[in-house]
């Protein structure tokens, strides 16, 4: 029925489930240009202005940084960071935006409506961020640590303060797939402005590592259409780590 309709459905290679469903295709992925290629003021500051020793953390003491950092104001009216949760060694990454009310009241990224609307995305392609082994589970961060006060948009400054946490975050995570979830995301990740609808549907690359653009999960629960679309992105996403994997 999904097949009939249009929606992509993903099994395992070689599974034989689903042979009828459209292919999504892989697209020739743009290459996302090194910091090194960057305005050499951006790249700099970003650095200065979180430690310049973030690049050498280990992840203990990178939580550590972040818990007690006061780069910027959001220090200010936060509750709790809001670090990540995941295996250290997962296959896949999913950044998303910023921590909402309940990321910062519990310190866990997607938790809430939109966090309930993950976890049952995420074991149709075979993932979850409960127990597994490192293939079957994702590491989860946000873009900034720290809640926007009344859920506001980031500010480009507190982006920029933020950042260097979230590289180091992936220098050590080395993920086969990243899956950015939201504009704020690939705004960070991809220097994008685009919107998520032009952006999702094929392969982006982050330093080399694969990158896939899809919604926010709470952006899905108020414009319900765009689900089917999630679900395409998401069945992009899991065919480029089975292929990254293998």
């Amino acid at each position: 029925m999904l097949g009939a309709m249009g929606i992509t459905l993903w099994a395992p290679a070689g599974s034989g489930v689903a042979a009828d469903a459209p292919a999504a295709p892989l697209a020739a992925p743009p290459v996302r240009p090194d910091d090194a290629n960057l305005p050499r003021s951006r790249a700099t500051h970003t650095i200065a202005a979180a430690g310049s020793d973030i690049p050498t953390l280990d992840w203990d003491t990178l939580r550590e940084r972040v818990a007690s950092c006061r780069a910027c104001r959001l220090c200010e009216s936060r509750t709790q960071t809001v670090f990540g949760v995941g295996h250290q060694r997962a296959f896949c990454m999913i950044v998303g935006e910023a921590p909402g009310e309940n990321e910062d009241l519990q310190g866990e990224p997607f938790v809430g409506a939109a966090g309930r609307l993950l976890d049952r995305m995420l074991p149709a392609i075979g993932l979850t961020r409960a127990e597994a082994p490192p293939a079957q589970q994702v590491y989860i961060a946000n873009t900034l640590k720290c809640r926007p006060p009344r859920n506001r948009n980031p500010a480009p400054q507190e982006m920029m303060q933020c950042e260097p946490y979230l590289q180091r975050q992936i220098e050590l995570l080395r993920p086969r797939i990243i899956l950015a979830m939201g504009a704020f995301a690939v705004k960070a990740l991809l220097r994008s402005d685009q919107p998520v609808g032009r952006l999702r549907g094929q392969v982006h690359r982050y330093h080399g590592v694969p990158l896939v653009v899809t919604y926010h999960p709470a952006y899905l629960l108020r414009n319900l259409p765009d689900k089917a679309r999630a679900w395409e992105d998401l069945c992009l996403a899991a065919a480029v780590a089975e292929r990254e994997a293998a």
